[in-house]
């Protein structure tokens, strides 16, 4: 198994309109460029929290911390990272370091 660098981001969003509309459009125009520009993101998913409609959680797992950078750098996180701030109240992230499991390997 590759070990990885990844990470949780837990995004806690001004109120369900912001969430329903800007943020949520705003990961649906991101996504596809992480996809298409960034081989060594292997996983990066966005997910919804049942009963907290104003919550969004991605879990991300790159190649190694040389991926993870490379994706900061990417114009299009760039452009996310600072959009973003408009529907948000909140952000706590936790970096994440493997030591066993069975996942994606490289």
């Amino acid at each position: 198994m590759s070990k990885g660098f990844g990470l949780v981001v837990r995004f806690e969003l001004h109120d369900h309109q912001a969430a329903a509309a800007g943020f949520d459009d705003l990961v649906a125009r991101t996504l596809p460029k992480i996809k298409q520009h960034e081989p060594g993101t292997l996983v990066y998913v966005v997910h919804t929290v049942p009963d907290e409609p104003r919550i969004r959680v991605f879990y991300e797992l790159y190649a190694d911390r040389a991926a993870f950078d490379a994706h900061e750098q990417q114009s299009h996180v760039i452009a996310f990272l600072s959009e973003r701030e408009q529907y948000l109240s909140n952000v706590e992230v936790t970096f994440l370091e493997a030591t066993d499991g069975q996942g994606v390997s490289s």
